[in-house]
């Protein structure tokens, strides 16, 4: 297995942060190559006019998309690694309690929350300035868990364990520190997130799931794009003997318990931990 494999199998089998994951990094990497030859082309092109949120309401207003992609792209390397390293953490808290249909719910409509935080902040402050990165969205994540399950117990370096309200008080009032010093447009959408998670449980705890109608439209894409099996014509023999099934269905509950023997395995000690053979088999299976 080459590591293109590699990694269209940890894609597959990867939950929804994975993929939130590979989504953010795959974007940054198109991108940013783009920019090195739209340089080297003397071609005039920022692809950041086109995805990173503005204050300004007449832009925002002439591309309204950006409500949506400024939260999968970053400004830099150090931006990009910083936030993935939070959603990794926050991602798999999350999924403690919900599906990945419900996080990517919450990262989504927590994104676009913080931005129309942002715009409607600086629209008052008088303030103008674009906006991007995803940690608005995963700041909803964060504190939707810590609303749902706030003792939750952490195992933090160096501090011993903790409670998650502990680490989601601690964060929330970095953010109230920073707010008049530095980046004052990231810091408003991260509390725009962290209200919307707050508001996502109180109104899943009254019977209503916000993230209900995303659940929805990510089911209907899936079908849209799943590609359909053509049914070749095949020639039916009939066979009376019983031994052929009873080897057929043998050797496909063999295979389904190795599979599930392998996916436990990953669960408890990550992709990493399988063998070359196991990965192989995994792969094969997945076809």
């Amino acid at each position: 297995m080459n590591i293109f494999d590699d990694i269209k199998l940890q894609y597959k089998i990867g939950g929804m942060v994975q993929k939130l994951i590979f989504w953010n990094i795959g974007l940054f990497v198109l991108f940013s190559l783009l920019t090195v030859v739209f340089k080297f082309s003397n071609i005039a092109f920022n692809y950041f006019d086109w995805v990173a949120l503005s204050s300004n309401t007449t832009e925002f207003l002439a591309k309204p998309w950006t409500i949506v992609t400024f939260n999968f792209f970053h400004a830099t390397i150090l931006h990009l690694i910083f936030n993935l390293i939070v959603l990794h953490f926050s991602g798999r808290l999350f999924n403690t309690c919900f599906t990945n249909k419900q996080l990517f719910g919450v990262y989504l409509l927590g994104g676009i929350f913080s931005g129309l935080t942002f715009i409607l902040m600086f629209f008052l402050l008088g303030k103008t300035s674009p906006l991007v990165g995803a940690s608005g969205a995963i700041m909803a994540l964060l504190i939707a868990t810590a609303t749902y399950a706030p003792f939750m117990l952490l195992r933090i370096p160096l501090l011993g364990v903790v409670k998650l309200w502990n680490v989601a008080s601690v964060i929330l009032l970095i953010d109230l520190i920073q707010l008049p010093y530095e980046n004052m447009g990231g810091h408003l959408a991260h509390l725009g997130g962290a209200i919307f998670g707050f508001i996502y449980i109180k109104f899943l705890q009254s019977g209503i799931d916000l993230t209900k109608p995303i659940s929805v439209l990510l089911d209907g894409c899936v079908t849209l794009f799943k590609p359909k099996k053509k049914t070749p014509f095949k020639k039916v023999h009939r066979n009376t003997s019983k031994n052929n099934v009873h080897s057929y269905n043998q050797n496909k509950d063999i295979t389904q318990k190795q599979i599930d023997e392998i996916l436990d395995k990953i669960s408890q000690s990550g992709y990493d931990c399988l063998t070359k053979e196991e990965k192989e088999f995994l792969f094969k299976a997945g076809k």
